[in-house]
């Protein structure tokens, strides 16, 4: 028979396990604010290092952008493909960036820069093309016009773009299919349309060639955002009931909902690292749209888990790297985006 101490001891020490698995990851939150100190500055990737990239204007009125990194407290403008227009949205490992730009002619243009002037990476012959993800070999992912007017999505690797093709998609539609992620395997993932009736869209993940659905949370249609190192998908999954949930797809086909802040509201994964924490977007009752987290228990606002009294709103969170680094948009009184980082504390 065990003793009273020993069963005590074990009381004792399950309770503190009990307890500290209640408590709420929280974050220390940095506002790393704008360029120019006003104007916005949209975020939308994070390495392993903390450099950040995303786009940046003079705001109000102007629609003009430029494309930025942030490295060791330093914003550097790396300027547009000539057009009044930079938008980026990946950087890997090295601090590659990958996105999407006009040119002088005013077309969008993918390009990849490493710190340099941008690169545009070509098209499908179409005359135009977006990047949305790289990794840490340079390969680029996107969509791009084709030669008979399709978008589809692309993979840029060892200097050639290649068609992926799609779910079914009818040719020479305008109907828009994309590759959005890219893991250091080589592994896309994006959403194409199908070649069934009312313009039904499925998420996708494409390795070796082959392209497969990721499949639905009971509904008709999904999408794919990121994929990890580890093969795990998030993205957006529509349920029966109409309503469309961020997802985890685990490497067995699994299809997990991550559900809804306080069961309302769409909500869309929009990153996830090699742990299986996931970030991204949640509409409330009110028709707002707060950032939030979802850490393989259940899915919390952003905004409850940081210091109060910053004056900004997390409204979404856009990546997140291997340290749990969390990379989001806030808005300030005057509407104005900044970029914020948050720290696992």
């Amino acid at each position: 028979m065990k003793s009273f101490s020993l069963i005590r001891l074990s009381l004792l020490l399950l309770l503190i396990a009990t307890v500290s698995f209640g408590f709420a990851q929280t974050y220390n939150m940095v506002d790393i604010g704008t360029p120019a100190g006003d104007g916005f500055a949209v975020p939308k990737g994070i390495n392993a290092s903390g450099q950040i990239t995303g786009s940046a204007g003079p705001g109000g009125d102007s629609a003009e952008s430029y494309v930025f990194i942030y490295s060791n407290g330093t914003f550097t403008n790396l300027g547009t493909l000539g057009g009044s227009s930079g938008i980026a949205n990946g950087i890997n490992s090295s601090g590659q960036v990958a996105g999407y730009s006009t040119n002088a002619a005013g077309a969008y243009r993918a390009f990849i820069s490493n710190g340099d002037p941008l690169i545009d990476i070509g098209d499908l012959g179409g005359g135009s093309a977006v990047a949305y993800g790289i990794n840490d070999s340079g390969q680029v992912v996107g969509s791009a016009v084709t030669k008979d007017g399709s978008n589809h999505p692309f993979l840029y690797s060892a200097g050639k773009m290649i068609d992926l093709g799609t779910l079914g998609s009818p040719e020479g539609s305008s109907w828009w299919n994309s590759s959005e992620g890219i893991n250091n395997s080589g592994v896309v993932v994006g959403y194409s349309y199908t070649d069934i009736p009312n313009f039904a869209f499925l998420g996708f993940f494409w390795s070796t060639g082959k392209m497969k659905a990721v499949g639905t949370l009971g509904g008709t249609l999904s999408q794919a955002y990121a994929v990890n190192n580890v093969g795990q998908v998030t993205g957006i999954a529509y349920l029966q009931n109409g309503l469309a949930h961020a997802f985890i797809r685990e490497t067995s086909g699994k299809m997990k909902d991550l559900g809804s802040q306080q069961q309302y509201g769409d909500t869309w994964g929009f990153a996830i690292n090699d742990s299986g924490v996931v970030v991204g977007q949640a509409q409330l009752n009110n028709g707002a749209v707060h950032a939030f987290v979802y850490n393989g228990t259940k899915m919390q606002d952003l905004n409850s888990l940081v210091p109060k009294g910053s004056g900004l709103t997390l409204i979404v969170a856009n990546g997140i790297n291997k340290s749990g680094q969390i990379l989001c948009t806030g808005e300030d009184g005057r509407g104005n985006l900044h970029t914020v980082l948050l720290t696992p504390q």
